[in-house]
């Protein structure tokens, strides 16, 4: 039996990409570049890239980009554009928490809730943070963005999903804060025009426990931001305002 996020993503691939949370990419990208110096020679390695859009515009501004996904459908429709695109993109349909990658990149991009921290359990997330560690070479850099633990605490996680998020919205929402876990039932429409009802199961996490997350994989150093689609920046101070947090680790 498929888990909800294999199921969400079967044949979702065009309905994606007018998703409201996607329409900032040329811009985020803008703020990767940034973090990398403009090195054409930085080996760049997108875990859940999705329909590859960050990775095709990076590719088209001259890095060289791996991106990895669950989804068959993903991956078809992120070769698809990048073959539009007349760009190289070495693409793989792979699982997150099984990657071989080691010692490979100089960064590594885990954007929009890709993979982590959409995994059923907290080892599965942990695994896929220790994949993305593992890939990188001695120097290297992890951007990511995760759900903010403290907005939950704060707001209504249904209503910021119903207003914001997939084009069903969101009942049944239960959020315990002993696990930090939201869980829910979301409907939508695949690409064919089929209804899905999907029981969702999310992850928060508070800032302290990614900053301990990551220090255990030896990075010494760990921003974090909140995360604003389209406008990623370091000026952005993490808030209760803010449904994400945008996550930059360093050895």
């Amino acid at each position: 039996m498929k888990k909800w996020y294999e199921e969400l993503f079967t044949n979702y691939a065009s309905k994606y990409e007018n998703e409201v949370f996607t329409q900032g990419t040329l811009e985020e990208v803008d703020f990767i570049e940034k973090e990398i110096n403009y090195d054409k020679n930085c080996k760049i390695l997108d875990i859940g890239c999705g329909t590859g859009r960050h990775d095709v515009e990076l590719a088209k501004r001259g890095y060289n980009v791996t991106g990895i996904d669950l989804s068959e459908s993903m991956i078809a429709k992120a070769r698809e554009k990048a073959q539009r695109a007349g760009i190289n993109l070495n693409l793989q349909q792979a699982d997150a928490r099984k990657l071989q990658f080691e010692n490979q990149f100089n960064l590594v991009i885990m954007l929009c809730e890709g993979a982590f921290p959409l995994m059923e359990t907290d080892e599965m997330n942990f695994q896929i943070l220790e994949n993305a560690a593992k890939a990188l070479k001695k120097n290297g850099k992890l951007i990511f963005t995760t759900l903010n633990g403290i907005y939950p605490i704060c707001h209504s996680v249904k209503e910021f999903m119903d207003s914001n998020m997939m084009n069903g919205g969101s009942k049944d929402n239960s959020f315990d804060l002993m696990t930090f876990r939201d869980k829910s039932t979301i409907e939508i429409e695949d690409d064919d025009g089929n209804l899905k009802v999907l029981k969702c199961n999310e992850r928060y996490y508070m800032p302290s426990e990614i900053t301990w997350l990551l220090k255990s994989l030896n990075f010494s150093k760990v921003d974090i931001f909140g995360c604003k689609i389209g406008n990623f920046s370091r000026d952005n101070e993490l808030s209760t305002e803010d449904f994400e947090m945008l996550v930059i680790a360093e050895f």
